[in-house]
C-alpha cells in the first residue's frame, strides 16, 4: 500500500460545480421535495403552539370546550405532517437513486474512453471506487440532506420569529449561545474536511490491492504469499481505520458540543423564563411555548452536525469524480476527424518515435510499409519495442513524432472508432469475460449467429473441444475464462478475431499456449485467415513466422534488420542468431562448456521473439 503523502485538500470549486450541475438538472424533484419539507416543517409547529392554549386557556381558565378543538387541531396537523414526510421521503428517495445511478453511467462511460496509458497506472480496485463508492455522496445533495438543510433553515426561522415575538431578550442571550455552537462547527468541519477527502483515496487504494490480491490468487498461493497479502491488506486496513476514528472522534466531539448547547439554552430558558413568569412578564403556557419552539429552533442547528457531515462527504466524492472527468477522452477529437470508410488495411510507418518517459525513446525513427494483405512479423529481444509499436498500429498510443500513414492517410486525422473497428486482436494475454463460451466469441460481433460462431470456432480449431462440454457453447468459462486451459483460452481469442472479419490482424504470440500439433492446426487456419488482410505478428517461436511477408528485426527501439526469412538467414546477422540459438534450445542442443554460453542464456532466445 503506497502512502498517500500529504493529504489532498478537496477542490471546492469543481466539486461545487459540479454539485450546482447535479442540483440544476434535478430542479423539479428537488423543488416538490423542499415544498413538502416545508409543509412538514409548517404543520411541526402546530403541537408545539397548542401547549400554550392547554396550559392557559383549558387548563388556567377552565375552558373545557377548547380541549377537543385544540386536540382535532393538533392531531390534523400531526397526520397531514406524517403523509407529506413519506412523500418526501419517497420523491427525494427516487431522485437520490436516480442520480447516483445517472452518475455511475457517466463515470464509467468517461472512464471507457480514457486512453490505454491511464488503466497502466491506475488499479482497477481504484477505478471501482471512483464508480460505485464516490457516486453515494450525491444521495445526500439531490437526497434528503440537502433539503433537510433548507427546510431546518426555514424551520429555525419561523421560531426565531415566534420567540422575538413571545420574549426578544431571552432569544437574544439564546441565539448568541448558538453563534457559539456554530463558530465550533466552522472550525470542527474545517478539520474533518480532509479527512473525508484523504478517506476516500485510501478506501479506492485498499480496493485496488484487494482487487489485485484475488485476481491473482493462483500466484499468491502458489508463492505461500497469502501472509504477506495480509499483512499488507492490514496495513491498509489499519490505515483506514485511523483515519475513520480520527473523524469519528471529531464527529462526536461536535455531537457531545451540542448537548451541552442544548443544556445551556435550557438553563437559559429556566433563569430568564422563570424569572419572567415570576415578574407576570410571560404565562405558563407561554414559558412552555417558548421551550418547544427553542427545541424546535435548536434542532436544525444541532442536525448541521450530521448533515454537514454528509454534505461534506458528498462535495470530497464529487471532487474525487470531476477529477476523473476532467481527465480528456482518447476520442475527444474525433468531432473533427475524417470518417476511415472502406479500409484497405495499408500501413506505413514514417519516421516514428515514441517514449512513455520524457527524453527516454523507446521507439526510435522507425519507417517501414506494409502493403494491404501483407504480413509483418516482428522478433527481437526482451523490451526492445515490439508490443509498443503494435500499440501504435492499434491506435493505443500516438507518435512522438513521425506519421503513421493508413491507406496514404495520417492515422491522427481518422476516427479512432472507425479505425478500431477494423481490427482484430488476439493478445498474448488472451481475457475471457465471465460468461459462455458463445458470449465470448460473439464480444466482436454482437449480432453474430450461433452458425457464423461455429464457423469461427471450427477455423479456429476449438470447436471439438467445445462440444464436448455438456453445455457446449453455453458452457460457462468463469471469471477471465479460469475454467479453460491455456491454450482452450487462446484459440477461443482466436476464434473472436476471426469472427470480427478484420481488415487488420494483430497477432501477439497468438500460439504461446499452444502444444506443438494443435499450433500446427492454428497455424493452418491463421494462414487462410491472413488472406486478404494485413496482419502483424508478434511470435514467441520464429519457426512460426517463416511465411511473413517482411519480418523487421527490433533492438532498442531500432529497426536493426529487415527481409524474408531466406534473406535474413542468408544475411547471418542478428535474426540468423536469434533462430540458431533457439533451435538449439528447443531441439536440447547444449552449448560445450568451454564456451561463453549458458543454458540460461539459451533461455533467454526462447525469450528473445518477445
Amino acid at each position: 500500500m503506497k502512502p498517500t503523502g500529504e493529504k489532498k485538500k478537496i477542490n471546492y470549486s469543481k466539486a461545487f460545480a459540479e454539485a450546482k450541475s447535479l442540483i440544476w438538472h434535478h430542479r423539479w424533484r428537488l423543488a416538490l421535495g423542499l415544498s413538502l419539507m416545508l409543509v412538514s416543517r409548517a404543520l411541526s409547529l402546530v403541537l408545539p403552539a397548542s401547549t400554550k392554549y392547554v396550559i392557559d386557556e383549558v387548563i388556567g381558565k377552565g375552558r373545557a370546550d377548547m380541549l377537543w378543538t385544540v386536540a382535532g387541531v393538533a392531531l390534523a396537523a400531526t397526520m397531514v405532517q406524517a403523509i407529506t414526510a413519506f412523500a418526501l421521503a419517497q420523491v427525494l428517495g427516487v431522485a437520490a437513486q436516480r442520480a447516483i445511478t445517472e452518475m455511475r453511467k457517466r463515470v464509467h462511460a468517461h472512464i471507457e474512453r480514457l486512453p490505454v496509458s491511464y488503466f497502466d497506472s491506475m488499479k482497477t480496485g481504484q477505478l471501482i471506487s471512483r464508480i460505485m463508492q464516490d457516486a453515494e455522496g450525491v444521495r445526500n445533495l439531490v437526497g434528503t440532506g440537502l433539503v433537510q438543510l433548507t427546510g431546518g433553515i426555514v424551520t429555525a426561522t419561523m421560531c426565531l420569529v415566534v420567540l422575538l415575538y413571545v420574549n426578544w431578550q431571552m432569544t437574544l442571550i439564546t441565539i448568541a449561545v448558538l453563534a457559539v455552537f456554530g463558530g465550533v462547527l466552522s472550525v470542527a468541519f474545517k478539520r474533518l474536511r480532509p479527512l473525508f477527502r484523504e478517506r476516500g483515496e485510501i478506501q479506492s487504494q485498499l480496493t485496488g490491492r484487494l482487487s489485485e490480491s484475488l485476481g491473482g490468487i493462483r500466484v499468491v498461493k502458489a508463492y505461500t504469499a497469502e501472509r504477506r497479502e495480509k499483512l499488507v491488506f492490514a496495513k491498509g486496513a489499519h490505515k483506514l481505520f485511523r483515519n475513520i476514528a480520527q473523524s469519528m472522534t471529531g464527529v462526536s466531539f461536535v455531537m457531545a458540543f451540542s448537548s451541552m448547547i442544548v443544556g445551556a439554552i435550557g438553563m437559559v430558558i429556566f433563569l430568564v423564563g422563570g424569572a419572567a413568569v415570576m415578574r407576570n412578564e410571560m404565562t405558563i403556557g407561554d414559558l412552555f411555548m417558548y421551550a418547544a419552539f427553542t427545541g424546535m429552533m435548536a434542532m436544525p442547528v444541532v442536525e448541521l452536525a450530521s448533515i454537514g457531515t454528509q454534505l461534506t462527504e458528498a462535495l470530497a466524492g464529487l471532487d474525487r469524480i470531476r477529477e476523473v472527468l476532467d481527465l480528456k477522452g482518447e476520442d475527444a477529437e474525433d468531432a473533427g476527424r475524417a470518417a476511415v470508410g472502406d479500409l484497405k488495411g495499408d500501413i506505413e510507418f514514417v519516421g516514428v518515435g515514441f517514449e512513455y518517459q520524457e527524453n527516454t525513446p523507446v521507439l526510435k525513427d522507425i519507417s517501414f510499409h506494409a502493403k494491404a494483405g501483407s504480413t509483418t512479423a516482428l522478433v527481437g529481444s526482451s523490451g526492445s519495442g515490439k508490443s509498443t509499436l503494435i500499440s501504435l498500429v492499434m491506435d493505443f498510443n500516438a507518435p512522438k513524432s513521425g506519421k503513421i500513414l493508413v491507406d496514404g492517410r495520417d492515422l491522427a486525422g481518422l476516427k479512432m472508432r472507425d479505425y478500431r473497428s477494423n481490427l482484430g486482436v488476439v493478445f498474448q494475454d488472451n481475457f475471457l469475460f465471465d460468461g459462455t463460451i458463445s458470449e465470448n466469441i460473439s464480444f466482436a460481433q454482437p449480432g453474430a449467429t450461433r452458425a457464423q460462431i461455429e464457423e469461427a470456432c471450427r477455423v479456429a480449431n476449438c470447436a471439438e473441444f467445445i462440444e464436448r462440454f455438456e453445455k457446449g457453447y453455453d458452457t460457462v468459462v468463469g471469471e477471465r475464462g479460469v475454467k479453460l486451459s491455456g491454450g482452450q483460452r487462446q484459440r477461443v481469442a482466436i476464434a473472436r478475431a476471426i469472427l470480427a472479419d478484420p481488415k487488420i490482424l494483430i497477432l501477439d504470440e497468438a500460439t504461446s499456449s499452444l502444444d506443438s500439433e494443435s499450433e500446427a492446426m492454428i497455424q493452418q487456419a491463421l494462414g487462410h485467415l491472413r488472406q486478404g488482410r494485413t496482419t502483424f505478428v508478434i511470435a514467441h517461436r520464429l519457426s512460426t513466422i517463416r511465411s511473413a511477408d517482411q519480418i523487421l528485426v527490433i533492438e532498442g527501439g531500432e529497426i536493426v534488420e529487415r527481409g524474408n526469412h531466406s534473406t535474413l538467414m542468408a544475411l547471418g546477422g542478428r535474426y540468423r542468431d536469434l533462430h540458431d540459438r533457439q533451435n538449439a534450445f528447443e531441439q536440447n542442443q547444449f552449448i560445450n562448456p568451454g564456451e561463453d554460453f549458458t543454458l540460461a542464456a539459451s533461455a533467454d532466445a526462447v525469450h528473445a521473439a518477445k
